[in-house]
């Protein structure tokens, strides 16, 4: 089996910026997460990897209203969405990084850089492969940053590899500059570059989960004021994993 196609259903309102205390003041990406998982309204949610929660709200966060409905499709795919597989926080960072690297401001590429480095070396070691060789996808992102390259090789003959780079919650940071840093680019269309990084990530995280169950149904009430909002004309299907 593989993870069905999304479905949102009717009834959910327009994503909006930052954290919401209830569904009557809007909702994020991650929130929305948790309402469909059925946890408490939150937007850090047990369902969802946390590298990949700190993705999606920083992407929910960077674009404008009008971009921003366009994560809508993809919020059911990330429920259920947490492998223990811990490659799958090393492949985060490093598709965060290598998608911040060509177009970030020099300072960003410098830890850009030093994050592909120290992630592949780590991933060779979960992966049972002799350290040393890149990814094609990870020499292709360096070439678009000698310098910041060159810097993060420096460093790394000084201080040595770190594989506590890649836990989570220092994965969570890594990625949040990036996402910032495309934002922040001085390059045309970056909300682009952001949706795409959002969808890169859920696909890198699904490659090490488990396959899914069928999907159940879920009910959505009608007698909460706090969530009449979200509740669609009909019954809907949403995939949990």
């Amino acid at each position: 089996m593989s993870r069905r196609a999304p479905f949102v259903p009717d009834g959910v309102p327009v994503l909006s910026r930052g954290r919401h205390r209830s569904p009557r003041k809007g909702a994020c990406f991650m929130e929305m997460a948790s309402f469909l998982a059925g946890e408490r309204w939150s937007d850090h949610p047990a369902c969802t990897h946390p590298v990949l929660a700190t993705v999606a709200r920083c992407v929910n966060d960077m674009l404008d209203d009008t971009q921003r409905q366009r994560l809508l499709t993809m919020i059911p795919e990330v429920v259920g969405l947490n492998p223990e597989d811990p490659r799958a926080t090393t492949a985060l960072l490093l598709t965060a990084a290598r998608a911040a690297l060509p177009v970030a401001a020099q300072e960003r590429q410098n830890v850009m850089a030093l994050a592909i480095l120290n992630a592949e070396r780590v991933l060779a070691e979960q992966d049972g492969r002799s350290p040393g060789q890149l990814s094609k996808a990870s020499r292709a992102a360096l070439a678009t940053a000698p310098a910041a390259e060159r810097w993060a090789r420096v460093h790394l003959a000084r201080m040595g590899f770190n594989p506590a780079a890649v836990r989570p919650s220092n994965a969570a940071k890594v990625a949040a500059l990036a996402v910032d840093g495309i934002a922040r680019a001085c390059i045309d269309e970056p909300e682009e570059r952001l949706v795409k990084l959002l969808r890169d990530a859920i696909d890198v995280v699904a490659a090490f989960s488990p396959l899914v169950p069928d999907p159940v149904t879920v009910s959505w009430p009608v007698s909460d004021p706090e969530v009449r909002e979200l509740t669609p004309t009909r019954r809907s299907r949403a995939s949990v994993g």
